[in-house]
């Protein structure tokens, strides 16, 4: 009963043995995987260049006390992806996600036209009202000073509806609503703001 109690503990040992020996080899094998397994091809990010001007100007807002904090993270983020870090190094750098540095990655590459003050706003809001400039609205009023029956318009008065038609008709502006004008037209403080207007336009 000895011997054979003896027999069964070494193969027992041996067993245990064997089995550490086959799950550290597998391990390692599959770490050797990982490690030599090629990464998979995918989309290179696009790139931030940055002109001399675009940088300094990045570089100013952040140092300016008055920039708001949100435009001053904004401009790092742009000058690190410049440096040529990725987004998600960029992102743990300055405690973000890489969502958001893609976004304001997206929002600088799709503005080169713009400031870079403006390059970092959000994008306006859908359904809020757009901005024209005084010399738009200048047209405008003038618009509203015609007649509509020389604009083929057979009515004897002009009703935002048809204003805001016209205008977009002659190309004074690409979009705008009724209510927009409306609102223009017969507020108290657009009234105000129309005497300036037909001021700088009469200058």
């Amino acid at each position: 009963m000895r011997l054979a109690s003896t027999a069964w503990r070494k193969k027992e040992s041996l067993l245990w043995k064997t089995s550490v020996g086959y799950h550290t080899s597998l391990r390692t094998a599959r770490a050797a995987c990982r490690v030599e397994e090629p990464g998979m091809p995918g989309r290179k990010p696009p790139a931030v260049p940055l002109s001399e001007a675009e940088g300094q100007a990045l570089h100013t807002m952040i140092r300016a006390h008055k920039t708001p904090q949100h435009l001053s993270f904004r401009a790092q983020i742009i000058l690190l992806l410049a440096e040529g870090l990725t987004a998600p190094a960029v992102a743990r750098r300055l405690g973000t996600t890489r969502t958001t540095v893609r976004r304001w990655r997206r929002h600088w590459l799709t503005r080169p036209s713009c400031a870079v003050p403006e390059r970092l706003q959000d994008a306006p809001r859908p359904g809020t009202p757009a901005t024209f400039s005084a010399e738009q609205w200048c047209q405008i009023i003038a618009l509203a000073c015609e007649p509509p029956e020389a604009s083929g318009r057979p009515i004897s008065h002009w009703t935002p509806r048809e204003l805001a038609d016209e205008a977009c008709k002659r190309g004074i502006v690409t979009t705008i609503s009724e209510r927009h004008v409306g609102r223009f037209l017969k507020s108290g403080r657009p009234q105000a703001a129309s005497k300036s207007v037909l001021a700088e336009c009469g200058a």
